[in-house]
Order: C-alpha cells, then sequence, then structure tokens
C-alpha cells in the first residue's frame, strides 16, 4: 500500500503548485486589431503594419466581406494592380451597386492600361450618387486615352468642382492639354499642380516635359538621375513631340532614350519603330 501513498502524495503536490493561467477566448480576441484599425494604418501609409494586422487577424480566423475588402484595399496601396482587380470584383459580385468598389476595380484596371475593363467600371463609379473625384477623374483620363476631348473637359471640370485644389485633377488636366499640342496650356496647369504638391517628382517632370516642348529642345538630364529614369523622361518628350506632329523631335528623343538606357528600353524602341525611326 505503500505506492497507494505515493500516488496520493505526489497528487496533492500537483494540486497544490499553481497552474499557469489560460486567457478566455473573449481576451484572446481582443488582443486582435480592429478593422478599423487596419483600414487607418492603409489610409495613413503605414502598409507593413496594416500587412502584419491583417495576417494576425486572418490567421485568428477572421473571414467574411469585411476582411475581404481591407485585403483588396491593401492590395491597391501596394500597387498590386491586378490582385486589387481581382479581389474589388469579387467583392462587386455580391454588392454590384457599391460605386467605391467600382471605383477602385476600375481605377486598378486603369493603372494597367486595360481601359476596355476600366471604362464600364468607371462608368457605374461616376453614376452613383456619391462618385468621387477620383472616379471623375479616371473618366477625364480614359476620355483622352480616345481623344474625345469635350469629355476629358466635362469630366475634370467635374473632379475639379468636388475637390478644387487636388494636385493630380490639375496634373491630368496638363496631361490632357500637353496631348492636344496646347502646350501653353499644359504648362500653366502643370506650374499650377506643383505648387500644390511640390513634392510630386512625377508633376515636376510634366511641367519640365511641357516647358521645354515648348522651348523646342529635349529635357536636360538631372544630376544623380538613373539611366532608367532618364530615358523614361526622354521617351515621354518623344510621346508629346509625336502627339504635336513634331517628327523629328519624337524620333531624336526616342534614340536618346533608347541610348541612355544602357540596355534595350523597349517602351522607346517600340515608339521609335511607330515613328519611323531607325
Amino acid at each position: 500500500m505503500i505506492w497507494l501513498a505515493l500516488i496520493a502524495a505526489s497528487v496533492a503536490t500537483a494540486a497544490s503548485q499553481p497552474q499557469p493561467a489560460v486567457p478566455p477566448a473573449s481576451q484572446a480576441s481582443a488582443s486582435l486589431p480592429s478593422l478599423g484599425e487596419i483600414e487607418h494604418a492603409i489610409d495613413a501609409g503605414r502598409l507593413e503594419q496594416a500587412r502584419l494586422m491583417v495576417t494576425r487577424s486572418v490567421a485568428a480566423g477572421m473571414s467574411g466581406p469585411q476582411i475581404d475588402r481591407i485585403l483588396a484595399d491593401l492590395a491597391f496601396a501596394s500597387d498590386k494592380y491586378d490582385e486589387a482587380l481581382i479581389r474589388y470584383r469579387q467583392l462587386l459580385a455580391a454588392q454590384p451597386n457599391d460605386s467605391w468598389l467600382a471605383e477602385r476595380a476600375g481605377i486598378s484596371a486603369l493603372k494597367q492600361g486595360d481601359v476596355a475593363t476600366a471604362a464600364p467600371l468607371i462608368d457605374r463609379a461616376a453614376k452613383g450618387p456619391k462618385a468621387s473625384w477620383r472616379a471623375w477623374s479616371a473618366r477625364g483620363v480614359i476620355a483622352d486615352l480616345r481623344q474625345d476631348w469635350p469629355a476629358a473637359d466635362a469630366a475634370f471640370a467635374r473632379a475639379a468642382d468636388l475637390a478644387p485644389n487636388q494636385a493630380d485633377i490639375v496634373n491630368n488636366q496638363g496631361w490632357s492639354r500637353l496631348l492636344r499640342g496646347d502646350w501653353k496650356s499644359a504648362v500653366g496647369l502643370f506650374d499650377r499642380a506643383a505648387q500644390l504638391d511640390p513634392r510630386s517628382t512625377r508633376i515636376a517632370n510634366n511641367l519640365e516635359l511641357a516647358r521645354s516642348a515648348m522651348a523646342g529642345d529635349l529635357p536636360e538630364r538631372k544630376a544623380n538621375e538613373t539611366d532608367r529614369a532618364w530615358a523614361a523622361r526622354l521617351n515621354d518628350a518623344g510621346v508629346a513631340a509625336q502627339a504635336m506632329g513634331n517628327h523629328q523631335r519624337a524620333v531624336a528623343a526616342f534614340t536618346q532614350a533608347l541610348e541612355a538606357s544602357g540596355t534595350w528600353y523597349a517602351r522607346a524602341a517600340n515608339n521609335l519603330q511607330a515613328a519611323g525611326g531607325r
């Protein structure tokens, strides 16, 4: 009977020792970030933090349309427009009247150059009662690509009514004028956009391009500019010159873009071939 006494003693000792506390399920779920916190992180540009928060939430079993929407927003904010388009279209299948989803899906398609997919999505977004300036600005860009200048002007004007001091709208208006060969108006619009957003490299490059077009020469290379960035700006200068019918300047720009890149720069090569240059 000694072994029975030993077992009883060991059980009593184990029972007397403190046991590790197990947090209740409610406390474990409370430690997870809320959907609102994740959305705020995305809006604030803290994408890595948002990505970690989403990973934790999904690992904990969170699912449904709300988390799917956040995943789409995260892909969009991360410039992963192919993934964003797929996710937004899946959400639209269940919520076809959500103009905000249509806007994001349309812009994602437009960012990839897929105008055929973008156009009906942006049209759907613009018809919504709460269509944003982004939807109307995207509609203007699509009209530009179709060379429908009256529709472009109307869309950009509507966007400007909704967001009068938004640099992106003014920049798009400037590019629209540049495509028509209206360099003087383009310079004025790019200049205003640069004042609204002085940190934007894209707007600054567009302003220089328009000014160079008026001066009749090509943009100058900036200090410490990479070969690829320099080639890209020369290519843009060639596109602009071709739009206004300056064939010689376009060929010169595309040729310099090829030489500046250090590698075979496909965009400039294709444009040079279309312009008849070799």
